[in-house]
């Protein structure tokens, strides 16, 4: 990716009994496109008393985009959708209003030894779709776009790019891509994108403006009509961006909104449990310092 702007390290961050390196937000760019929030889950290896459990939680004002390269996570939430992802396939959740899920290992799988390892994204809405109906979507990996070109193999996991679009219902603009190589490649994928672009190194090297770069590092250019890299063989990368919009988005903990208001009214409701319930679950996530 030519002309970078910023080069972002993985950071290591909890989120309940699973660590995840953390790409965004970033202190000194806070989203790329309508992405505001990106977390690299493993790869991690959980015996058969270590599973994933992400009690119900809230959000507003997103929608999130669930990843996954290995394992399984049980979606449930507070509209009745219950779906297990796998890898490859999508699971999109918009928010808007107000929305609560929980993330858990599958039941098929909790005694059991087994890996987990994929991407947690948080895509933030336009303005006029922050406050609407919450709304859920499985996307399988059979139907998300595939193909090779010039020795790479790409995927739009999600929005429009190349001519192409993915079944994944986003908001607005914005693009997912997958690009793996066998053999050494060079790409250039400036003249099909818009907007802000990033480009993840998920494994193997990216070479450009004579630097080699690596896995766990996040590239955001400054200009997306200028991307163009080289890979070695055996590399995965996710390029993704896409338009901005022309109000900031401001987060606080789980929540998303072009209003900080907005944000104090989705933090108290919370606490005084306010949020629809998640049916057949027990327990939740408490707002960071909330006193039960």
């Amino acid at each position: 990716m030519s002309n970078i702007d910023l080069i972002i390290e993985e950071r290591a961050a909890d989120i309940g009994n699973f660590m995840v390196g953390r790409l965004l937000p970033f202190r000194q760019k806070r989203s790329v496109g309508p992405f505001v929030f990106v977390d690299h889950m493993g790869p991690a290896s959980m015996n058969e008393q270590q599973n994933l459990d992400v009690l119900p939680h809230p959000h507003i004002g997103l929608s999130t985009l669930n990843y996954l390269f290995d394992g399984a996570i049980m979606h449930r939430d507070s509209m009745g959708f219950e779906m297990e992802i796998q890898p490859g396939a999508v699971n999109w959740m918009t928010a808007g209003k107000g929305v609560v899920h929980s993330e858990r290992t599958p039941a098929r799988l909790r005694a059991a030894s087994k890996t987990l390892h994929g991407m947690q994204i948080w895509v933030a809405l336009p303005l006029e779709l922050e406050e609407t109906e919450p709304s859920f979507a499985h996307v399988e990996a059979s139907e998300i776009p595939q193909w090779k070109h010039n020795g790479v193999e790409i995927k739009l996991i999600a929005g429009e790019a190349f001519g192409k679009k993915s079944p994944v219902p986003v908001h607005s603009k914005l693009f997912f891509i997958e690009v793996k190589s066998i053999s050494p490649q060079k790409i250039s994928l400036g003249k099909d994108l818009y907007g802000e672009s990033a480009l993840y190194i998920l494994q193997g090297k990216v070479k450009l403006e004579g630097n080699t770069f690596g896995p766990g590092q996040l590239l955001v250019a400054r200009n997306s009509k200028l991307c163009e890299f080289e890979m070695t063989a055996n590399t995965t990368v996710y390029v993704f961006g896409g338009e901005p919009f022309p109000e900031p988005r401001y987060i606080d903990w789980n929540f998303v909104s072009s209003s900080k208001d907005r944000l104090k009214q989705a933090r108290e409701d919370w606490i005084h449990k306010r949020f629809p319930e998640v049916q057949g679950e027990t327990g939740f996530v408490p707002y960071p310092g909330q006193k039960l």
